[in-house]
């Protein structure tokens, strides 16, 4: 597996992210910053919620421990799929580029790559990264300059796109599991609950919905051994 079949693999992901992060770049737009701003931060992030997320945390003027908590509580998950993907990297990986290619694991990506079927090296998984980080930046940029000069009715309409993203990646396992359903309500009614309480800021809010769903899920409907869904 080389370089070009990596650009290859990536071709569906970049097309996807393209049109998400376009959302984001209009989110961002509306939250306040500057089109450099949002677009440094998605070429430095590549994580759609927990994006969302932070610019939500710095248009509140949450602080800076808000911040930590909730990238930390957020984006756990790619460390997990991190060390899952260990278990596939052939004998070129060096730390170095463990360190430098672990930047662009994102969900679309670890299911592209736990996929393959040899082991993978680290000019596949640049390839693989290539463009989608192309994409979810230059949607990031066409959406911020776009926030900038489009009615602020149509920029509002378009923001909900992000949101659709979330919606549209909760909906089909939700489907199948009644347990994710259910985490997914006590989240929502939380964070409606949290919302009229001032002493609490959106960016704990966020921690704390996620955290509490997810505790009382884990003792309401445990999974059992051998019970878990797909690797991706």
């Amino acid at each position: 597996m080389n370089y070009s079949y990596g650009l290859k693999r990536g071709i569906p992901i970049a097309l996807g992210y393209l049109s998400v992060s376009f959302g984001f770049g209009i989110f961002a737009s509306g939250s306040g910053l500057m089109p450099l701003e949002a677009i440094l931060i998605s070429m430095t992030n590549l994580t759609s919620a927990g994006q969302k997320a932070g610019v939500d945390v710095i248009a509140t003027g949450g602080t800076l421990i808000e911040m930590i908590v909730t990238q930390l509580v957020i984006n756990l998950r790619y460390s997990l799929m991190g060390i899952s993907l260990t278990q596939k990297l052939n004998g070129k990986f060096t730390l170095w580029k463990r360190l430098l290619l672990s930047m662009g694991i994102t969900d679309e990506i670890f299911a592209v790559a736990s996929s393959e079927k040899e082991n993978i090296s680290p000019v596949y998984m640049l390839g693989l990264m290539t463009l989608p980080y192309v994409g979810w930046t230059m949607g990031t940029a066409l959406g911020a300059f776009a926030g900038n000069v489009l009615p602020a009715a149509l920029t509002e309409a378009l923001g909900l796109a992000l949101y659709s993203m979330f919606i549209a990646i909760i909906v089909p396992p939700a489907k199948k599991d009644k347990g994710i359903l259910l985490a997914c309500v006590i989240a929502a009614v939380l964070s409606c609950i949290l919302f009229y309480i001032p002493i609490i800021s959106q960016g704990f809010a966020i921690i704390l919905c996620a955290v509490i769903a997810a505790a009382l899920m884990a003792i309401l409907h445990p999974v059992k051994h051998g019970e878990g869904g797909d690797a991706t």
